[in-house]
């Protein structure tokens, strides 16, 4: 297997790195195109026999599967460049969600899948979203699925969902150290020292993951553990609500007026209106 990273930017090396340190790839298996060449450079020194590639177009030569980790504006840019390139049998992946599936097909001769990673998966956690294309086959699912599966867990949904699915998975560790850095500078407040309970507060977030995963449990029945009637914690969950209710119904109104807006500028970046 081959697979070609189109940008070097945050997402894309965090996406080749958490691929080698899983041991699905080796560096060899890679190569990667960039705009900034220092990128580039810096990642086959972190990552030796990584191949680089001196155009986008050279990093689809070849390739099994074309990664692109660019942003949504960049990609009719990039389809211009690569698309003569492309065969049908490759597979181009968007990690992106504004841009459309059937708008690829439509502009693409090759298969295409929508993958949404986070950047938990970088230390290999998380969930990476899954929306496929209509020209993709069986075994292709099977060794994208596969592929992900090294670095993440990997959950098709259908692409209408993409925008909650991603509040939760790709936004959610922003939303969530947000609020965990509310809850350190409350502690630090009551004169702990920030280093310790930030280190507390990351452990009890790790376990708290875990006891949802793995034990298994809801929200909901683990509060009632850790709760006791007329305690403290109930105490003081009941400020928390009413601190925070309609909070998140807030956040992801907000973020669905956002996307909308972005479905927008992406289509008119895709399909250029002819200027009368």
């Amino acid at each position: 297997m081959r697979i070609g990273f189109i940008g070097a930017g945050s997402m894309g090396s965090l996406l080749m790195g958490a691929f080698i340190r899983s041991g699905a790839l080796q560096p060899t298996q890679i190569v990667a195109s960039s705009r900034t060449h220092s990128k580039l450079s810096a990642l086959a020194e972190r990552y030796p026999g990584l191949q680089l590639a001196s155009s986008n177009r050279g990093a689809v030569m070849g390739s099994d599967f074309v990664v692109l980790c660019v942003k949504p504006m960049d990609y009719r840019r990039v389809i211009e460049e690569i698309e003569s390139a492309l065969t049908p049998d490759q597979v181009v992946i968007s990690i992106t969600s504004p841009v459309k599936l059937s708008q690829l097909e439509e502009l693409l001769p090759c298969k295409v899948a929508k993958i949404i990673p986070s950047v938990v998966n970088g230390v290999g956690s998380g969930a990476t979203l899954f929306m496929w294309g209509s020209r993709l086959n069986s075994d292709d699912r099977e060794q994208l699925l596969r592929l992900f599966s090294s670095i993440s867990r990997p959950i098709e949904i259908e692409e209408e969902e993409v925008r909650a699915a991603s509040d939760l998975s790709s936004c959610g560790p922003a939303f969530l150290a947000y609020l965990l850095d509310e809850f350190i500078l409350a502690a630090v407040s009551m004169g702990m020292d920030r280093q310790t309970a930030t280190s507390l507060a990351s452990e009890m977030m790790l376990g708290t993951a875990r006891l949802l995963l793995e034990y298994p449990c809801t929200p909901a029945e683990l509060q009632a553990k850790v709760t006791v009637p007329g305690g403290i914690t109930e105490v003081a969950l009941d400020v928390l609500r009413k601190s925070t209710r309609g909070a998140f119904i807030d956040v992801m109104n907000t973020t669905h007026e956002k996307f909308a807006e972005d479905l927008d500028r992406v289509e008119s970046s895709l399909f250029p209106r002819e200027r009368t």
